[in-house]
């Protein structure tokens, strides 16, 4: 709810006012590739709805730690664009 995200102190900014950074990693995963997308000011809210809108486009699991999206997969281009589509400023970061 809003009265928690307000007492976490997380500002739920608007998409241009965040620098999103994504990256594909496979370290402690058992070898499979998750997309990990941080950089996110948002509500725990927010980004739940925002990471079922994610999953939902690139067809994969995916979850919500804290504040960072992890989605099943290497969907780093498609996420760049998505993303970029609702107003966020995203970078590729990584190998």
């Amino acid at each position: 709810s809003n009265s928690e995200a307000l007492e976490r102190g997380i500002p739920d900014l608007p998409p241009q006012q965040q620098n999103i950074r994504i990256q594909a990693t496979r370290s402690g995963r058992k070898g499979k590739t998750v997309t990990v997308i941080t950089g996110f000011q948002h509500s725990p809210d927010t980004l739940n709805k925002l990471l079922k809108q994610l999953k939902n486009k690139c067809g994969s699991g995916g979850t919500v730690k804290e504040d960072t999206l992890e989605i099943q997969g290497d969907h780093r281009e498609k996420l760049l664009a998505i993303l970029g589509d609702l107003g966020y400023k995203v970078k590729i970061s990584g190998g």
